[in-house]
């Protein structure tokens, strides 16, 4: 299974229109290769640099999103409809929907991970990233992950 995004590739940097310094908006994401017998994807986006790279306290967490039907190739910049079914679980800003980075100090590393899983995960309602998580265990069929970066410009 894959993800990747045209605005940026794994390991690089995060454009700053995705970011508190631009337009906040989400990045273009293409999902490939989800495997047969998925019943729905999760896709969780953090960040395990904050506060400082040097010194990490805690993975802050920007996007929660679940019960994407498995057909779901990919999502589009500044997703504003989900696909039918999918649902938004709350962010590190008490939200739902994308939080795009913003690092108070050094360059972060944003994970972009998308899940494959047997069940969807009925009965959540505005979760938190350890809620799902803990829904998903023992339902994982494959996982994939890219990574982008980001440093403010001021």
């Amino acid at each position: 299974m894959q993800i990747t995004s045209t605005a940026f590739t794994d390991g690089d940097e995060i454009p700053a229109k995705y970011t508190c310094e631009g337009k906040d908006a989400s990045p273009p994401l293409a999902f490939a290769g989800v495997p047969a017998g998925a019943k729905s994807l999760v896709l969780i986006v953090d960040d395990p640099d904050a506060p400082d790279p040097k010194a990490p306290k805690l993975t802050w967490v920007h996007w929660v999103l679940f019960d994407l039907p498995p057909d779901t190739t990919g999502l589009p910049e500044s997703v504003s409809t989900l696909p039918a079914g999918a649902k938004d679980g709350v962010n590190d800003w008490k939200r739902t929907g994308w939080g795009g980075p913003c690092p108070p100090i050094g360059r972060h590393r944003y994970f972009f991970k998308l899940y494959a899983l047997d069940t969807k995960l009925e009965g959540l309602k505005n979760p938190t990233k350890p809620q799902v998580l803990m829904a998903m265990e023992g339902h994982v069929l494959a996982e994939a992950q890219m990574i982008g970066t980001y440093q403010k410009a001021g």
